[in-house]
């Protein structure tokens, strides 16, 4: 499954599909404007009012400008395994973008912090179990004490028959938001096959491992959970 992973990835070095990335998460992902939105309230609440924020998976910039925008006094420090998401991210940033440090490659190469606060939004599910919960672990480290992190992937039932009808939703959401009917396919087959998908319970046991306190779940569509807890 981690090769099936690998080359999941591989397609955000694909220029055609990077160009086109800003309008994917909206029409597969129910609120995702709004879970950008709760996250920066979640951080908010037990963070400085100039928090340095980690943010891991920020290939597109979606999320930095989300948060950017809202915390005008906050800075950050993006870290995507993708250069040429990163570069997307440079132009969403626009006048944000001096505010914001973008590292190309995976935890390893984010700097040790410590951080006030950390997100990691629609990146989790890439990541097979074990290195999962060694990401966690990592992000934690680079965290103050206390310090909140907010996660919001893929999680849902793995058993049959619900697994096939949670995946089939996936898809009729997209389409039903508009996105090509091919591209749809071809998205809930690559979901399918090459995510290491996990169950909310189990997701939540992967924080607790990573030695994340007070988890709380904040959001809850179809195929997708997202939760918030403290190192």
């Amino acid at each position: 499954m981690a090769d099936a992973n690998q080359a999941f990835l591989d397609m955000f070095d694909d220029p055609e599909r990077v160009a086109a990335y800003a309008e994917g998460p909206p029409r597969y992902m129910p609120g995702y404007e709004a879970v950008q939105r709760m996250a920066g309230i979640l951080l908010a609440e037990r963070s400085p009012a100039d928090a340095h924020v980690l943010v891991l998976g920020a290939g597109g910039g979606l999320e930095l400008k989300a948060l950017a925008t809202m915390k005008p006094a906050w800075r950050f420090t993006g870290v995507d395994p993708a250069g040429p998401m990163l570069d997307l991210a440079r132009v969403a940033l626009g006048a944000h973008a001096g505010r914001a440090a973008l590292v190309q490659g995976t935890i390893d190469a984010a700097p040790p912090g410590p951080f006030d606060a950390a997100t990691c939004l629609l990146t989790l599910h890439f990541l097979p179990r074990e290195q999962r919960v060694r990401t966690l672990a990592e992000m934690r480290r680079r965290l103050c004490p206390g310090a909140p992190l907010v996660v919001a992937h893929a999680s849902f039932a793995q058993h049959e028959p619900a697994r096939s009808s949670w995946l089939a939703r996936y898809g009729a959401y997209a389409l039903a938001s508009g996105a090509d009917p091919t591209e749809v396919e071809q998205a809930r087959t690559a979901v399918r096959n090459s995510l290491t998908l996990l169950t909310p319970e189990d997701d939540e046991a992967c924080l607790h491992e990573a030695r994340f306190g007070e988890i709380e779940a904040f959001y809850a569509a179809f195929t997708w959970r997202g939760w918030i807890a403290r190192s």
